[in-house]
């Protein structure tokens, strides 16, 4: 197997250059080292080439110099460029957002392999580096973690290699370079090649150094060059057994040692560089029990090298992934390698959080979209616990999927496999990568199934997926992105479809977004077929501003000239600076792994059961709180859950029952008893709320009404609101409502044109009736003086009888203009966080206080927010709001006709928005839910069931002034 490997990996050209390997698709590497595991022995000594390095930009590739690197060469007018550092963030050019259409779509038409030439940056880079006298005799290997989009490198003033593919490590042999003492390292990066074609990712397109770069040592004559450890379980998964396959130059006799996690010996064998090792019953690797040995890969007199494996094994059986025999969930999210501040220099701290992020949310898998990560990654998630969905650096997207396509795909050959060899080739020895992904949104073609042949030839142990396969040829998954709830059904209904249904991407987080979770998870736990996806996608891609560091910027934000697809780039569930949005608390919802189910509510008995696959609920206690019309009334724990993975069990609550006239509500919590892993003790893995007895509206409605008579007189009846109140049917549009076309399909209720017919005053109402032409509907208000301090508001609408396609209501309610000063909410409802019909189960019905500037969330771009449902009475200053039926509320300190963006999209941000003069208080019937399976198509509108229908409607609530 490795002799295939390294015969393929040295098919490229290893002689001297032609500087027009830049657009040549056939040649993208020279004298590159070939890509391997992490083979760092203890022995060998590094020396980082990170810091400051001279640096030269220029705007136009045929400006380039040409003979920067001799050792002659003056660069003391030259810059400095951090390494690593992108050079779009550093002051030289703008970052470029393009999803759609290659990076270039406007101003170049393709014509693979020429790239453009005008806008084409190249960066150059001198840098002198002392190596130590006692490197001498040593072999000398220089490594460049991430260089975008290729490098030429030169070691003084000699040419040493080239290489391609952005986001694997390049390293190359410097030995018979280099010197002790002062050595010129120089390098070149072109802003584009012909990988460029292979690099179309949705993602913000920078250039520069983006991981870790070093030069470090090797025995010259005995040495590992590489290792590939294959994990497996037998006799029914109890038994471990590693495979290894080594490469080895000067002496093949290895000394094998393996220990456990606490360094205690569990096995030490003398073999050669193909060895099998035999473990009794060894702690099993999984996302939820990452347990991690180290094997030890002895040469004598050479190499001495770490290895982290985990025992786990991965395998497709009766239509499941099987992970240790057991058919996991997959509860994922894509994420892309981003920070805020660095772009694509993320630090092991950054990725930490990231995880920690993930584990707080109960994310147990990740997608790396669409590229190898760095390595760091991998390492991390081996150790805290996540699979991996491990995805080669192969994305043509801009060409499309057509005939056109087609044609081109066999000038890609080269570079598809050689992209999806060394992704296998550097991270194969971890037990975190469960799958191995073919490459993202290019044309299916032979390319793809021959890589496909090619990785099944090198690793048997894990399925290969590809979503362009369409779960045919080439792919063990069927893997679609966005397929809508609907669709998954129907796939997994059908008995002839054997391959497993995991969503490479599903659930697009563009802003106000999450809707519809949970149908997908009903069918997730109902089909054994369907086994989850990837969430798109975990971070939102905005670059903080520099002037303004609350501010994240997206595509379009810093010029005119170059493509942008706008904020389609923010499409994450956590911030771009790794804070929660609102739809995140409902995918930890539906992604957590515990469940209650009530029973016998009366008598406290709750069914618990265990969605873990590995692990029992003996690590969390059960925190209850029992509440009454929102107020807490009873509180316990219970421990000991020592209930099985994959199992139920009832168990009894200790509270007592009094009174059911009141809305009693028990709240469940599964908190940790002890620090796991990145999550403190304490922390709540999942939670509940069941309802033991409704609220009751009519008794409630009764008591706030005052005992004092009502007004008599005409002159109170037509007596007016003591603040404005207008009908609301419009919200500020969503991404979603923009991309299934709402903000055109539903506009006649932004604007419905409302004619006063008649305003009536008759005892105590005061009715006003208003026609609405375009609508084909009579709308009505009428107020009711029931008492001194109460009103009761009733809105109606009537639909004429030829009233036909009139399209839903993003709403129906009113909007009150408040005192600006008026802004503390405290309201009996879902929250804290915004929730909609469609995205509400993660926020519970409690008591809850906030201002209004904490109910407008910061969307990248401006748009609906706020809204909380099942409300069940809300105070606002001065005022209460209740009604017979539940409703929908909200309180800002914006308009709705200020955040919205009317007919396109703008180029716009939260810090934008005209504040209102007022505290806005927004009670709604119903709002529309914010759907959220895509947001381009029809499937980005809220579910049917979600939508507010153009039907007769009427939505009675009261306003009661309080006694200050």
């Amino acid at each position: 197997m490795m002799a295939t490997f390294m015969a393929l990996a040295l098919t490229t050209a290893a002689g001297a250059q032609s500087f027009t390997e830049w657009h040549d698709l056939e040649v993208n590497e020279i004298n590159r080292y070939p890509a391997h595991t992490d083979v760092m022995s203890t022995t060998s000594k590094r020396q980082t080439l990170e810091g400051l390095w001279k640096f030269k930009w220029v705007e136009n590739a045929d400006e380039r110099p040409t003979d920067f690197f001799s050792l002659k060469y003056d660069d003391t007018s030259w810059g400095t460029m951090p390494v690593p550092g992108m050079w779009e963030l550093n002051g030289y050019g703008d970052p470029v957002y393009v999803n759609v259409g290659f990076v270039w779509r406007g101003h170049f038409d393709n014509n693979p392999p020429e790239v453009p030439v005008k806008d084409n940056h190249v960066g150059s880079y001198r840098r002198t580096v002392t190596i130590p006298a006692d490197w001498k005799g040593q072999q000398v290997i220089a490594h460049f973690g991430s260089v975008t989009s290729n490098m030429y490198l030169w070691v003084n003033g000699k040419f040493v290699g080239y290489s391609e593919d952005s986001k694997i490590a390049a390293e190359f042999d410097i030995t018979k370079f280099v010197k002790p003492g002062d050595n010129l390292i120089a390098f070149q990066t072109f802003r584009w090649c012909d990988g460029s074609y292979s690099e179309d990712q949705d993602f913000w397109r920078l250039s520069g150094v983006a991981r870790s770069c070093y030069l470090y040592t090797k025995n010259p004559k005995r040495q590992i060059t590489d290792i590939r450890v294959t994990p497996d379980l037998v006799n029914n998964y109890t038994d471990g057994v590693l495979t290894v396959d080594a490469k080895v130059k000067g002496g093949a006799e290895l000394l094998y040692t393996l220990k456990d996690a606490d360094g205690n010996t569990v096995l030490e064998q003398k073999a050669g560089a193909k060895a099998t090792l035999e473990v009794k019953k060894p702690n099993k690797w999984s996302a939820e029990t990452p347990y991690l040995y180290t094997l030890t890969v002895k040469q004598p007199g050479g190499d001495e090298i770490p290895v982290k494996v985990g025992f786990r094994k991965v395998e497709v059986k009766n239509s499941q992934v099987l992970v240790n025999g057991q058919p996991v969930l997959i509860k994922g999210a894509n994420r892309h390698e981003l920070d805020p501040d660095k772009g694509y220099v993320v630090s092991r701290e950054r990725m930490i959080e990231d995880i920690k992020l993930m584990k707080r949310l109960n994310v147990n898998a990740v997608r790396t979209c669409h590229y190898p990560d760095d390595p760091i990654w991998y390492d991390l998630c081996d150790e805290y616990g996540i699979y991996v969905c491990a995805e080669a650096n192969q994305e043509s997207h801009g060409f499309g999927y057509g005939d056109g396509a087609k044609k081109l795909a066999p000038l890609f050959h080269t570079q598809v496999m050689q992209r999806n060899q060394r992704n296998v080739a550097t991270m194969f020895n971890h037990p975190s990568v469960i799958f191995w992904s073919l490459g993202n949104e290019t044309c299916m073609s032979q390319n793809f199934i021959d890589a496909y042949n090619w990785i099944k030839t090198q690793d048997q142990s894990r399925p290969v997926q590809y979503e362009q396969a369409h779960g045919r040829e080439g792919t063990d998954i069927y893997c679609p992105m966005y397929a809508s709830q609907q669709g998954c059904e129907d796939y997994a209904k059908k008995e002839s479809n054997k391959k497993p249904l995991i969503q490479c991407e599903y659930a697009h987080a563009m802003g106000n977004s999450g809707g519809g979770f949970k149908e997908y998870w009903d069918l997730v736990r109902k089909y054994p077929k369907f086994q989850g996806g990837f969430i798109w996608d975990f971070v939102d891609q905005g670059l903080r501003d520099k002037k303004d560091k609350t501010k994240f910027l997206y595509g379009g934000d810093y010029n005119d000239y170059d493509a942008s697809d706008n904020n389609f780039n923010c499409n994450g569930f956590v911030t771009a600076d790794r804070k929660l949005t609102p739809q995140a608390y409902e995918y930890a919802y539906y992604y957590q792994n515990v469940w209650t189910e009530p029973v016998d509510l009366d008598n406290g008995i709750i069914r618990i059961k265990n969605e873990n696959f590995f692990r029992s609920l003996d690590y969390v206690r059960l925190h209850w709180t029992l509440t009454a019309n929102g107020v807490k009334a009873q509180e316990g724990y219970i421990d000991n859950l020592n209930i099985a993975p994959q199992s139920a069990k009832d168990v009894k609550v200790p509270y007592k029952l009094y009174d059911k006239d009141v809305e009693l509500l028990l709240n469940v919590s599964y908190e940790l008893t002890k620090q796991d892993g990145l999550l403190p003790a304490g922390h709540s893995i999942a939670h509940q709320q069941l309802a033991i007895s409704g609220y009751p509206y009519g008794m409630m409605v009764a008591i706030n009404m005052d005992n004092q008579p009502a007004a008599q007189t005409k002159k109170q009846a037509n007596q007016p609101l003591p603040y404005t109140i207008r009908p609301s049917f419009w919200r500020a549009v969503t991404d979603n409502d923009m991309g299934a076309g709402l903000q055109n399909k539903r506009r006649m209720w932004n604007n419905p044109q409302l004619i006063c017919t008649s305003r009536k005053a008759e005892g105590n109402v005061v009715t006003e009736t208003y026609r609405m032409n375009a609508t084909k509907s009579t709308f009505t208000m009428a107020y009711e003086t029931i008492s001194d301090s109460v009103i009761k508001v009733t809105e109606s609408i009537k639909f004429d009888a030829d009233a036909k396609d009139i399209p839903p209501m993003p709403r129906f309610g009113v909007v009150m203009l408040l005192p600006y000063t008026m802004d503390k909410s405290e309201f009996y409802g879902r929250g804290p966080i915004e929730n909609y019909a469609d995205r509400k189960a993660s926020q519970n019905i409690g008591l809850y206080s906030l201002t209004a500037d904490e109910q407008f969330f910061p969307y990248v771009r401006p748009q609906e927010t706020g809204s909380k449902c099942d409300i069940r009475w809300w105070k606002q200053g001065d005022i209460e709001v209740f009604s017979d039926t539940c409703f929908s509320a909200a309180a800002l300190h914006y308009e709705v006709r200020d955040l919205d963006e009317g007919l396109h999209k703008a180029q716009r941000h939260p810090q934008d928005v005209k504040r209102s003069q007022h505290t806005c208080l927004y009670i709604d019937q119903q709002m529309a839910g914010v759907g959220g399976v895509d947001s381009w198509s029809r499937y980005a509108e809220a579910l049917p069931e979600y939508r507010v229908e153009a039907k007769d409607r009427t939505f009675t609530f009261y306003i009661k002034r309080i006694k200050q």
